[in-house]
Order: structure tokens, then C-alpha cells, then sequence
């Protein structure tokens, strides 16, 4: 136990002990002025974890300006726990997503568990019910005990505290790249339910108000947890397993009804969950936010561990834990609900009028800071940004080329690839169906959920493709959110907004600060053409281990509406005898491709090209197309090309196959990952009907009955395989490297 007592402010200063807690000396000095003093440890601990990174988004803060944040159904935007949109009834979605990157890396099960159950509380915070999880993940490549243990592990946390918790995993991906060997990214997210007249918000309001404490005790896990992710993945990061949450899903599934039912009391003020920086972050930020101070006295404070100090409990991120504030004199109503479940509520403070955060122990004060230097005053840096050294080396190299002899061999090949490779040893270890609203289970392009007791349902998609984002960062930014999109106008749902988690790499190299910059930017323009409002999100940097940056990866968590059940539409084939058209022209398009990595295994050259006008305009279309009945089902063509789509499109277990025809060069017809196209399967009595409503749809060929892909290129057949040994290999290829010996 850190004997806090005994280091004096002067040995802070002269040790610089501020910097082993993630201050620097500009930003110490800076303390020092606030508090016209020197802080003690409490106080330089707690400016620490609130002026983080992953607290104060300092170094992302100006970037994050440049999203679009409002639209006509956005009821709350970035700034809350959770995005809110309207999607009529006097309903509202609720969604946010985060990352659990640094803790994942240092143990895979509880970093990856404690990240959804954080992600949960963000959402039921609100006000909300959590009615779906999502998930995004990165590895680096299957090949290595290291890589498999990791892989393994996050999914078992993914699966073991979602399961129990009781709210379904419905969908995610999972992609796989060198640049993830030592920094895997585990990004999840959480959608909720909630009638307008219920939406909360984290205010301390009401000076001489209550502010409880309800759910698990403090325990010693989690502390600095937020300047352990706002770091460097170092070599000796298994020393950082402290820092590492443990999670309870049993609680959590407690809390959450405990929650659900208090808001329903008008003596609840606020509430918020204790994430990052535990009760520092959430005292702090509720405070600042109505404009008040709050004082505490941590004697009160429930404590797992025996003689914990103010450090170890302000700092500390045990989960499942809730702050509220309740009216003055109506403390026991709120504890009632808590106690009926089984949990603790107990008052540990109060708001006051002066607007400071002082914490109290032992008949001491432990900390006295002004409370808007916390949350609102945390220095705001605007880093220096410079060209990455290989992108103009890329833009002058023009488009790969690629050269492919044996096009059925290589579409075997592409499909046994990871990144594309069925993920059913993923997400069959997800509970999809509880809660009985699952109406598309993982594997489609988007998940969908029904909302009970209407005829609507939401559409739910995570994507991102780093590759493009690392050869191009503006052009990979609007990809990203265009594909996201397109997955959910696939679906049959209109596009309503998007959360974003921007991984990336150490901020203060200008190069890695220059692709933050490019995919904003991009990922902005993609959001405005495509009126997909960013209301949530959050940041995650410094993903790199021993000096090697990830890919950046800024990943899109998005949201559509069914404004009709009947406009759920299937990402496979449905009939034999369906006509099966291409939305959109394919050109030789293969920087960053699945192509480029199994031939040349790197990725260089030009990024595929998009149009965000052709695409808002294609995927509009498609979409009256589906609201007016004339698709069968509908596929966005994306990593691994039309060939790779073509046979995802079969691979339901019906017994169909295809056969398609094509002019052209094979290599690209059947590879390339041209944008904004699309795979539709349509009845033959509505195509003129069809083909009036997407101008851009050109007849390819149609689905059979007799279970084979066939697909013939300028009058020769260049492939001709059964439908089931293709989708086997699909199918196996991930099971089959987790078994093999590395």
C-alpha cells in the first residue's frame, strides 16, 4: 500500500514523482498555478488520471470539433455518457462505443470483459435498457501462441460478461494484421432504449443535495487505469496488471435494473457511472457540469480492501459502481430500490455551492480543487502534423498491380483468410437471442433488433477498414463511414448516426497526429454527405508496443432504423431463379486489398477511390428499392471484391449457387475493392421495376439450384467450384489456425 502520507509535496516536485503518474513538468507548473500550491499526492494523482488522455481528449480535442454533432433527430450529443436519437413514438436510441485496448493486452479476459461492461453502464447511465452489444477487434496475425492466446481470451471476456449480463452480443468484426501483434484493439459498444421523459443526465444540481454511492465496493484494481491507456504499450506491460479491472456481470445485471427502476423517482437529480478514473471522474464531471462543487468524505465510501487511502479510492476503477445525485431529505427512497436488489447505496457526499472538489478522510481534507480545472480546464494541446514519409511515395507508385494466373485457386485462397473468413468460432460463443428482439443474427451485414411492441427494429453495424486508412487517412476516413452505411441501408434501415473509436497510434509523432487529422476529415465530409451525425465516441491513443504504431484505426459504430419490419432484408441469396445484379462498375482498384496482402503480403500504393455524391445517391436508391418490395436480399461488395461477395451470397446453407457473367479484366472484375457497390438479388417479375428505381444496376447473372459458383469471363469459365467446399473453407479456415502449431 502507497504510504501517501508520507510523501510530502516537496518530494513531488523535487523526485518528479508527477511524472511517473503521467504529468509532465509544462503540466505540473500548470497544477501549481490553480492551486496557488503545490498539490499533495491525492491532488497530483487526481489531476493525472482527469488531465489524461483517455479522460481529457487533449491532444483529440480540436479534431474532434470537426464532426458534424447535430441533425433534426439528435437529442444529445458527444459530451454525455451516450449519443441519444429520436426515432419517433417518443423513443429515443441510445449508443456509445469504447475501447479496452492497453488493459486487453495485459489480460485478455478481464480487459476485454470489464470494456463491455463499462460500455454498459455508459448506456443504462442515460436512462436507458441495453438491447444489443457490438463488438470490433483487432489482432495481429493468427500465426503465433501469443496472438491465438489473445484472440482467445478476448472473446471468452466478450462472450463470459455479456452472456451473463443478459444483454445480447448481436454482431462485430474482427480483422487481423501484423500491425496488432503486441497492441490488440477490443473496441465494444452498447445500444439502448428510452423513452424521451426518461433520459438522464450526470448533473450535480441542487446545493445541499446527496450524492450516493451505489453498487460494488472499492476495491484496489483499476488504479491509474486511465493513464495506463493514455501510455505506450511498453515490453514490461504485464507490470501494469493491476491497472487491469475485474468485472462482475451478475452485479452489473442487478445495477442495471436497480438503475432502470430509479429513474422513475423524481428524487434522482443525475447519475453516471465510475469509468475512467472511477469517483474522480464521475464526481468531478457531474459538478462541473451543473456548476456547483461537491464535497465527499471517503469514510463512507463502501471499500473492498482493508486501510485503503485516498489515492488507492479515488483512483481505483472497480466496476459496477454508480454515482447519484438525490434531493436532500429523499435519500432513502433511492437506498430502498438499491437494497430491494441486493446492492449498496450509501450518501458520501453532498453538492456545495463553491464550486470545488474536496475530498475528505479521517477528519482530513485530502484534496481541495477547483472543480472546473478537473473537467473543463484541462490544457488542450494542438500537436504538430507532417505528411507521413510513405503516402507521397504511394500517391507517385499510382495503383498496384496485381497478377493473379489462377483466379479459382486465389478466391479459395482469399477465403480462408482471416479478416474475411467466416467468424462463426466468434460469435457462436456469443448469446445472441436473449432478450428475444434478434431478428438478424451475427453474420449479416448488419445485426437487426426489434423494438418490442412496435413494427420498427434498428439496424447495427461496426466497421472500418485500416488498411485504406493507413495508405490514404482522408480517403480510408470517409470509407469507413461509407461502408458503415452501406451495411445498414443492406439491411433494409436508414442510416440515422454514428459512434466513432479512433485508435491510433502515439499523438505527439507528427505523422501519426497528421493521420488522426486526414481520417477526421475525411470521416467528417463521409458523415455530412451521408447525414450520419457523430453523437458519441471516444478516443484511444498510444496503440503501439516496442516503438511499431498500429494501423490507424478509426472504427464506426453505426445505427439504422426500420421504419417497417417488412423492410428487413436477408444478405444472402433467397430462390433459384432470383436475377442477381452488381450496383456500381468495378476498375482496377488494389491498394490496401486482401489481394495485395496474400500476393505481395504488404500494403502500398493508391487507396480505392469513392464519391460521396455516387454513393449517398446509391445508397438512397437501393434503399427505395427495398422499401418498395423489390429486393430479395442485398450485399455490400467490400474486403476481397465481387468474387469474395458473389460467394458469401451462397453461403446459407440453402443449396443454391450462381452463375454470373462478366467482360473484362478477370483479375479486377473478380478482386478488386472498387467502392459504393452493391449485390442484389431480385425476383424476375419486378426487374424493370428495379432497374427504373437504381440507375446504376447492370444484370450479372442468376441464382441456381444446383449448388455450384460458377462465374464466366469473356466466354471462358475462370471458376466452376461446389458451393459447400467453398463455404467450408470459409467456414473452417479459423477453427483450422487456432488448432495448427505455430
Amino acid at each position: 500500500m502507497l504510504q501517501t502520507h508520507d510523501i510530502h509535496p516537496e518530494q513531488i516536485e523535487r523526485d518528479k514523482l508527477y511524472q511517473e503518474m503521467g504529468l509532465s513538468d509544462k503540466e505540473y507548473d500548470l497544477v501549481k498555478d490553480i492551486l496557488k500550491r503545490r498539490p499533495n499526492f491525492t491532488e497530483t494523482g487526481i489531476f493525472s488520471v482527469m488531465w489524461s488522455e483517455h479522460c481529457s481528449y487533449k491532444t483529440s480535442k480540436p479534431l474532434l470539433k470537426k464532426f458534424p454533432v447535430k441533425g433534426p433527430h439528435v437529442i444529445q450529443g458527444p459530451g454525455e455518457g451516450a449519443g441519444i436519437i429520436d426515432i419517433g413514438d417518443n423513443q429515443a436510441v441510445v449508443f456509445k462505443i469504447e475501447s479496452h485496448n492497453h488493459p486487453s493486452a495485459v489480460e485478455p479476459y478481464q480487459g476485454a470483459a470489464t470494456g463491455v461492461g463499462g460500455i454498459i453502464r455508459d448506456v443504462f447511465s442515460m436512462g436507458a435498457r441495453p438491447i444489443a452489444l457490438m463488438n470490433s477487434l483487432r489482432f495481429g496475425n493468427l500465426t503465433t501462441d501469443r496472438v491465438k492466446y489473445l484472440f482467445t481470451e478476448v472473446v471468452n471476456g466478450i462472450a463470459g460478461y455479456g452472456n451473463c449480463v443478459g444483454v445480447p452480443t448481436v454482431g462485430g468484426e474482427v480483422q487481423f494484421d501484423e500491425s496488432y501483434e503486441g497492441n490488440p484493439l477490443v473496441n465494444a459498444m452498447c445500444v439502448g432504449l428510452i423513452n424521451h421523459d426518461e433520459i438522464q443526465k450526470g448533473i450535480a444540481a441542487g446545493i445541499g443535495n446527496t450524492v450516493l454511492y451505489a453498487g460494488a465496493p472499492t476495491g484496489r484494481d483499476g488504479i491509474h487505469g486511465a493513464t495506463f491507456a493514455s501510455d505506450d504499450l511498453g515490453e514490461d506491460a504485464a507490470k501494469d496488471r493491476p491497472a487491469v479491472q475485474v468485472g462482475d456481470p451478475f452485479m452489473e445485471k442487478l445495477l442495471i435494473e436497480a438503475c432502470l427502476e430509479v429513474i422513475h423517482s423524481d428524487a434522482l437529480v443525475g447519475m453516471q457511472d465510475m469509468g475512467a478514473a472511477g469517483l474522480t471522474s464521475s464526481a468531478s464531471e457531474m459538478a462541473s457540469k451543473a456548476g456547483t462543487g461537491m464535497e465527499m468524505n471517503l469514510d463512507n465510501v463502501p471499500q473492498r480492501e482493508q486501510n485503503m487511502n485516498a489515492y488507492e479510492m479515488m483512483l481505483s476503477e472497480s466496476q459496477e459502481r454508480m454515482l447519484m445525485v438525490v434531493k436532500k431529505g429523499r435519500e432513502q427512497e433511492i437506498i430502498d430500490v438499491f437494497e430491494k436488489y441486493g446492492l449498496q447505496a450509501v450518501a458520501v457526499g453532498q453538492v456545495i455551492e463553491e464550486k470545488v472538489f474536496r475530498i475528505k478522510q479521517h477528519g482530513e481534507v485530502m484534496a481541495d480543487i477547483p472543480v472546473d480545472a478537473l473537467a473543463d480546464e484541462a490544457p488542450v494541446y494542438h500537436m504538430p502534423s507532417e505528411e507521413a514519409d510513405y503516402y507521397k511515395d504511394f500517391q507517385n507508385s499510382g495503383t498496384p498491380e496485381v497478377v493473379v494466373e489462377d483466379h479459382a485457386g486465389m478466391l479459395k485462397q482469399l477465403l480462408q483468410q482471416p479478416t474475411l473468413a467466416s467468424k462463426e468460432w466468434v460469435y457462436d460463443q456469443y448469446d445472441s437471442m436473449v432478450q428475444t428482439n434478434t431478428v438478424v443474427t451475427p453474420g449479416s451485414d448488419s445485426a437487426v433488433v426489434r423494438i418490442k411492441g412496435t413494427n420498427k427494429a434498428l439496424a447495427i453495424t461496426t466497421d472500418c477498414n485500416s488498411r485504406y486508412i493507413y495508405l490514404d487517412p482522408e480517403v480510408g476516413g470517409k470509407i469507413a463511414v461509407a461502408e458503415a452505411a452501406r451495411n445498414i441501408v443492406c439491411s433494409g434501415a436508414r442510416p440515422l448516426g454514428l459512434t466513432d473509436g479512433l485508435n491510433f497510434g502515439n499523438p505527439t509523432n507528427p505523422q501519426t497526429f497528421w493521420q488522426m487529422e486526414k481520417s477526421v476529415d475525411g470521416m467528417s465530409e463521409a458523415c455530412t454527405a451521408l447525414r450520419t451525425p457523430v453523437i458519441s465516441g471516444n478516443v484511444s491513443l498510444y496503440n503501439q508496443s516496442q516503438g511499431k504504431s498500429i494501423f490507424p484505426t478509426p472504427i464506426v459504430g453505426m445505427v439504422g432504423l426500420h421504419e417497417s419490419l417488412e423492410h428487413i432484408t436477408p444478405s444472402h441469396f433467397q430462390a433459384a431463379g432470383d436475377v442477381i445484379y452488381v450496383i456500381g462498375e468495378t476498375a482496377p482498384e488494389f491498394g490496401g486489398s486482401e489481394l495485395q496482402n496474400v500476393v505481395h503480403g504488404k500494403y502500398e500504393g493508391i487507396a480505392p477511390e469513392i464519391d460521396l455524391e455516387v454513393e449517398a445517391k446509391r445508397q438512397q436508391q437501393i434503399l427505395q428499392a427495398i422499401q418498395a418490395g423489390l429486393v430479395e436480399s442485398a450485399h455490400d461488395v467490400s474486403e476481397g471484391g465481387l468474387s469474395v461477395g458473389l460467394a458469401e451470397s451462397v453461403f446459407n446453407g440453402a443449396g443454391l449457387g450462381v452463375d454470373a457473367t462478366f467482360s473484362g479484366d478477370a483479375t479486377a472484375i473478380l478482386f478488386s475493392e472498387t467502392q459504393s457497390r452493391f449485390i442484389i438479388s431480385v425476383k424476375e417479375e419486378k426487374k424493370a421495376q428495379f432497374e427504373k428505381t437504381v440507375e446504376d444496376a447492370t444484370q450479372v447473372g442468376i441464382v441456381t439450384e444446383d449448388a455450384t459458383f460458377r462465374i464466366q469471363i469473356n466466354g471462358a469459365q475462370v471458376i466452376e467450384e461446389k458451393t459447400e467446399e467453398l463455404h467450408q473453407l470459409w467456414k473452417g479456415a479459423i477453427p483450422c489456425l487456432l488448432k495448427s502449431k505455430a
